[in-house]
């Protein structure tokens, strides 16, 4: 697989990463034998680069890593994240103490004293992002992290810690049906040498060829909640994405090969992070590193799925409480 840089001093990483946040079972039951066949199946393709969180399944997806890793000796970059507070009431804790202890707690977990990338998962608004800055700094200095990065934020949060320390990732969800970065936050990533990590790329699962079904999602299942994946908002998008999906298959590709393919085209300082619990689900975009895209095949793409052409919210009122709202 084609490599990228994780940041202008980050290491060399696959250009596709894994999101691990279905190990967690947050998408429906898994098990050890199945999450460590789509693990293998992700490194043999050449992906070395996975994405988990202190949160997803309550430890249970950094367990699953770091046994992976522990059992097959793969020498992974790997990224986590803190700040997210699942205990009621929901909320966000940017602390030093709380950012020790759960990077302790994740390490743990991960079977490991050090990760490459270690995310404020969303900002606790209440405490200065410079000062956020600083205890990551620190962090690094002693070795516990490679560097630091920030999900869900707005461009001027980004160029403000990046001017204590140097940000080396951001994570926003961008796709097709996502586009908010497109109005500041890829550009400035560009400008300070930022990797952008788009998490979800296939709009969680919409831009696939097995486009998910609510009524088979389980109770935990984020999407039941999420607008686009309600009526009439989600027969609406799924009518959008038919055309898109009919001109993957004229290429002679999948649904969702062509959205990464899309998201990778937009700058090569991008690393989506696509997620699954399934090595079959993986193989359906393996390879789409290798996908050019022609002016044609772009021009036909924008005119196929617009810029804010999906219909309804990306979340509902209580999941968009954290990610900042700039434009």
């Amino acid at each position: 697989m084609k490599q990228r840089q994780l940041g202008a001093n980050g290491p060399q990483v696959s250009a596709i990463g894994l999101g691990c946040l279905s190990f967690g079972g947050i998408f429906g039951a898994t098990d050890r034998a199945e999450s460590f066949a789509a693990l293998d199946a992700a490194w043999e393709a050449g992906i070395t680069f996975y994405d988990t969180a202190n949160i997803y399944g309550s430890g249970v997806s950094e367990t699953v890593l770091g046994d992976w890793l522990a059992d097959r000796g793969h020498d992974a970059v790997v990224a986590t994240k803190v700040g997210i507070v699942t205990t009621p009431p929901r909320g966000f804790n940017n602390s030093e103490p709380y950012i020790r202890a759960e990077l302790e707690a994740s390490l743990r977990r991960l079977k490991t004293d050090h990760v490459a990338l270690y995310y404020i998962h969303r900002r606790q608004q209440d405490i200065p992002v410079e000062d956020v800055a600083g205890f990551m700094a620190r962090l690094i200095d002693e070795g516990k992290i490679g560097g630091y990065g920030l999900s869900e934020v707005a461009p001027h949060t980004i160029r403000r810690a990046h001017a204590v320390h140097p940000v080396r990732a951001v994570q926003n969800e961008y796709s097709l049906w996502t586009r908010l970065p497109e109005l500041g936050v890829i550009r400035a990533c560009k400008d300070l040498g930022v990797a952008f990590v788009p998490f979800s790329p296939v709009a969680r699962g919409m831009l696939t060829d097995a486009q998910p079904d609510p009524a088979q999602m389980g109770e935990g299942d984020i999407r039941r909640n999420i607008p686009r994946f309600q009526e009439p908002n989600l027969s609406a998008n799924r009518a959008a994405i038919e055309p898109f999906r009919a001109f993957a298959a004229a290429k002679g590709v999948s649904t969702a090969a062509l959205a990464l393919a899309w998201v990778l085209d937009r700058g090569d300082h991008l690393i989506p992070i696509p997620g699954t619990r399934t090595a079959t689900h993986l193989r359906d975009w393996l390879g789409v590193d290798a996908l050019v895209l022609t002016v044609a095949d772009r021009a036909e793409i924008d005119r196929i799925l617009p810029p804010g052409f999906a219909h309804g919210d990306r979340y509902d009122a209580g999941q968009n409480i954290g990610p900042e709202r700039y434009a």
